[in-house]
């Protein structure tokens, strides 16, 4: 901004300026001097001095010493005030008890120098006008923010404030003619405060309390940027403070906290920290500029957690050396990314899925328990006709991002995250200590490292301290001899953000004292925040959550019903969270709790307090942004957690800034941070989100297709090659038992392919038979054996192939028992069966017999993990369940009660909790006409259900089978 041109006002005011500045400095001593004269006695007064009236000239005399006190206070000021302009170095020292007339000089001098032709070099020691007088007034940041340049630059900067220093001034002078007096005095000083519970204090508050507007908290900020602090640290990011820093505060703060320099009401240990401080303002600030933020590391930013030495601690904790499953975005992906020698699976799969195992192991745990729901509401739901046991076989897009979901998944990590939180609240309420405020989780070289927001003291075995007192650290060796244990989950709000020198970082959402912003592109901003969603939607160290998606994201919603809330706009947002913030805060009030952590430990760990994270991805106006910062500044204690998106990187209120690069990195500089992004890209997310909608129940009241993947020839002629059999003990037919170590590898793979006739891709066979990874050249030599072993059929075609797409597919000749039953059941109830009774029957005795217990009863410990992401132990059940039923149904049609009975007794040992199966029983004891059976069959249910009761259908049934039921099993009770 160039430099404005002088007008007549300024002139004006420059000239009553050198009027009142001649009247105050020379006129008032000069008349003093003509009406009063010497005030002082001309000799030196005796005692009976003291008993004499007092008289009018006494009076007057003692007066006139005052009057000439208090014009050599001001000529003092006066003269530092013009020494700090011409000198234009540092700022003007403080005339001890004259804050008002050092004021004045101030604004006089000011004005009067302003029209000079120096007034550009005068400008340094009058830079703090604004930061003075102005209140919340932009005058004071931005002088703030000049204060840690060096003299050159100041000198430049000056020349384009010099005509605002005029207007400050103006608005000085009659802020001084109101009496601002009192609050305008010597400099003050806060300290911050130790945490009270979770309750920390933040600029925002401190500004709330002592300036009247917590939006106010930038110039506290800025006065204290870079300064150093009593325990060696510096602020470097307006959200992390620490219990002991001292915060200069500007000159209209007001309070009983604060101090001034010195103060006899604090301890001489403060005292003196606060005159060192002090020391080191704004005019040290200016000798040593070019200090840059967060030089002291670790206090100040989100810092990456050093490495476990080979030899492990001094606490004797094992050293990390073996790599877990998915510990880090580098391990998880170096072997599964690497470039293929075999074309069938050289075309890739989404690397965004890839790199995120703790959300891919979420969405596929939460996409199977939607699977499941589908099938039992479509097995319990239906009356007649015929229940479908397969879900729909995804295609395309949604093929694709399953297959990424089944290769990137890291569901054990996710099962020690979830162990090691919950376990480390339980051994806190056992000490009857509270949670510490956690910023970040690190998950490090298979460590998990907690970044605390200040020292919590040592942590309960078999955690220990990291790097510094900031970090509580756990190896995965001791991570997994947790249990299973009722406790709270204590940081709900953990997310994945992305990777940094192989860890992975969560921020803790839920504890940020403040808005977290995120800068850049849009379409790269809403990768973030699908990511964030999702994940926080599916994620399994949470107990009860909101997540409230605003102007975006409804078509997120199917992910989980139970835990996304989307909201049109910002106004319903407001409505809905001013609301929801005056009820927490009552809550936590009536409830006695300092935040929402001290409600997840203890006796109270019960009621949960669940966290609400608002997820606004577009940019709000500057007036909703400010609304925005107030409705946050109690947030954290309150557990509730604010990401917004915006264009640029100053979003106003915003407590940590970050931003999305086009290139997928996400930056926070002020933090420290420099990640390589989570996200999950707009044709990724229509992918996942068409997975859980196909999946949905209540989206075809019809249910799942009936008809099976793969049908197999169940006549003569269709006798296989080569026939597994994998309900019950696994074993294969038609082929020799491989030899050596490889064997139980080539049986998981024909396992793993069998169970998917659609074909299987070979990076998800890779990972499911190598959770940790494996190179490239180990699994393509495993194909070739397992293609070796197999063979080829009669007319030379291999046995083991693959489809267009590139996934491996087995012949037609190649047949599991599960492919006979489900081929069985289906003529059974849809084929020649439906025709002929004879048929029918036949063909479901024939299924049955196929059923000799649980799916692969005899694997090995620690293999066949892949089946946790399937859902074939919920589909198996419910098939036996069904030909069970329909058998049963066959037989009681001609009255054999005892043939329905043994159908339904075979069928229950592999599906022992189907309420159908004891319900049909109860029906068919009942058909043979023994009441002391049904007594008999009516005490072992009731004693099966133990404390929960029996189901409403079986209960009602049994007052109709059984009136005189209720008395038995009271008697046997």
């Amino acid at each position: 901004m160039r430099l404005r041109r002088r007008t007549f006002g300024d002139v004006l005011k420059a000239f009553l300026a050198f009027v009142v500045l001649l009247v105050l400095v020379v006129g008032v001593p000069g008349a003093l001097a003509v009406s009063v004269g010497w005030p002082l006695p001309h000799s030196a007064p005796k005692m009976e001095w003291l008993s004499q009236p007092i008289g009018v000239d006494v009076f007057l005399n003692t007066l006139t010493v005052v009057v000439w006190l208090a014009w050599a206070q001001f000529t003092a000021c006066v003269l530092v005030e013009v020494k700090a302009a011409v000198s234009g170095v540092g700022l003007p020292g403080r005339v001890p008890g004259s804050g008002p007339s050092q004021l004045l000089a101030r604004q006089l001098v000011a004005a009067l120098l302003l029209v000079g032709a120096t007034a550009a070099s005068f400008t340094p020691g009058l830079s703090q006008l604004g930061h003075s007088l102005e209140g919340n007034q932009r005058g004071t940041v931005a002088t703030a923010q000049a204060t840690p340049g060096i003299l050159v630059q100041q000198q430049e900067q000056a020349k384009s404030t010099a005509a605002a220093l005029a207007e400050q001034a103006s608005h000085a002078a009659a802020q001084a003619e109101q009496g601002s007096a009192t609050t305008h005095g010597a400099t003050k000083y806060y300290r911050i405060q130790p945490p009270e519970g979770r309750h920390h204090d933040s600029l925002w508050e401190i500004a709330q309390r002592h300036l009247g507007d917590g939006r106010r908290y930038k110039e506290i900020y800025e006065l204290n940027k870079d300064r150093t602090q009593p325990d060696g640290s510096r602020l470097s990011e307006a959200s992390l403070i620490r219990p002991g820093w001292i915060m200069e505060m500007p000159g209209d703060a007001h309070g009983g906290e604060l101090v001034e320099n010195p103060d006899a009401h604090v301890s001489p240990e403060v005292r003196q920290q606060v005159g060192d401080y002090a020391r080191t303002g704004d005019h040290a600030q200016r000798r040593g500029g070019g200090q840059h933020a967060g030089e002291d590391g670790a206090t100040a930013q989100i810092t990456v957690p050093s490495r476990r030495p080979a030899g492990g601690d001094d606490a004797g904790t094992p050293a990390a050396h073996a790599t877990p499953a998915h510990a880090s975005s580098s391990t998880s992906t170096s072997t599964s990314t690497s470039t293929s020698s075999s074309s069938s699976s050289s075309f890739g799969l989404s690397e965004a899925l890839l790199g995120a195992p703790l959300l891919a192991a979420g969405l596929l745990a939460a996409l199977g328990r939607r699977r499941r729901q589908t099938l039992w509401q479509s097995a319990l739901g239906a009356v007649g006709g015929h229940r479908g046991m397969e879900p729909p076989t995804p295609t395309g897009d949604a093929q694709d991002v399953q297959d990424a979901l089944l290769v990137g998944a890291d569901p054990e990590g996710v099962r020690l995250l979830d162990r090691s939180l919950r376990g480390l609240a339980a051994a806190l309420t056992a000490e009857s200590r509270s949670l510490p405020v956690v910023y970040a989780a690190w998950l490090s070289h298979g460590d998990l490292h907690l970044q605390l927001a200040q020292p919590a003291g040592k942590p309960p075995a078999p955690w220990t301290l990291g790097q510094d007192q900031t970090f509580w650290t756990l190896s995965r060796a001791d991570a997994e001899h947790y249990e299973d244990t009722d406790a709270a989950a204590p940081y709900p709000g953990l997310v994945s953000l992305g990777t940094m020198d192989d860890s992975r970082l969560l921020l803790n959402l839920e504890a940020v004292p403040g808005i977290v912003s995120l800068s850049g592109r849009e379409a790269d901003r809403a990768a973030v925040f699908a990511s964030v969603a999702a994940e926080l939607a599916t994620n399994g160290w949470s107990d009860r959550m909101t997540i409230t998606l605003v102007g975006f994201g409804a078509d997120l919603t199917p992910l989980a019903p139970n835990r996304l809330r989307h909201l049109d706009d910002v106004e319903a947002l407001f409505e809905t969270m001013e609301a929801e913030t005056r009820q927490r805060r009552g809550a936590l009030g009536a409830a006695d709790h300092q935040s929402v952590l001290t409600g997840r430990t203890g006796p109270a760990q019960h009621t949960r307090w669940a966290p609400n994270l608002v997820l606004l991805a577009t940019q709000p106006s500057a007036e909703d942004a400010l609304r925005l910062a107030e409705l946050a500044a109690d947030a954290g204690r309150l557990g509730i957690g604010y990401l917004v998106g915006s264009e640029s990187d100053d979003l106003p209120g915003a407590a940590w800034a970050m931003e999305i690069t086009p290139d997928g990195r996400l930056l926070a500089p002020l933090l420290g941070l420099e990640l390589q992004a989570q996200l999950l890209p707009a044709v990724q997310q229509r992918a996942v989100v068409e997975l859980f909608v196909e999946a949905d129940p209540e989206r075809d009241p019809d249910g799942p297709t009936t008809t099976p993947p793969f049908l197999v020839d169940i006549s003569e002629q269709g006798r296989p090659a080569v026939y597994a059999r994998l309900v019950g003990p696994y074993e294969i037919i038609g082929l020799d038992t491989p030899d050596g170590e490889r064997s139980p590898l080539l049986h998981e793979a024909l396992a793993l392919l069998l169970l998917h006739r659609e074909g299987v891709h070979p990076r998800v066979l890779s990972s499911a038979l190598w959770p940790r990874g494996v190179p490239d050249d180990v699994r393509d030599a495993l194909l070739e054996r397992l293609r070796g072993w197999l063979g080829t059929d009669p007319d030379g075609s291999a046995r083991l192939g693959a489809d267009a797409a590139g996934r491996l597919t087995l012949a037609k000749s190649v047949v599991s028992d599960l492919d006979v039953l489900r081929s069985l059941y289906h003529e059974a109830t849809q084929g020649r069966g439906v025709e002929s009774r004879a048929v029918r029957g036949r063909l479901l005795t024939d299924a049955l017999v196929l059923v000799r217990g649980p799916l692969l009863a005899d694997r090995a410990e620690g293999r066949y993990r892949w089946l946790t992401h399937e859902i074939i132990d919920a589909q198996l059940p419910l098939l036996v369940a069904d030909i069970g039923l329909a058998l049963s149904a066959f037989h009681l049609e001609k009255d054999r009660a005892e043939k329905a009975i043994e159908a339904l007794g075979a069928a229950l040992r592999t599906a022992p909790a189907d309420e159908r199966l004891w319900n049909e029983l109860l029906r068919a004891t009942h058909a043979t006409g023994d009441p002391d059976r049904l007594r008999a069959l009516a005490a072992d249910l009731v004693a099966r259900s133990g404390a929960r009761g029996l189901p409403p259908r079986t209960e009602a049934l049994l007052d109709e089978l059984l009136p005189t039921w209720r008395d038995s099993a009271a008697a046997t009770g």
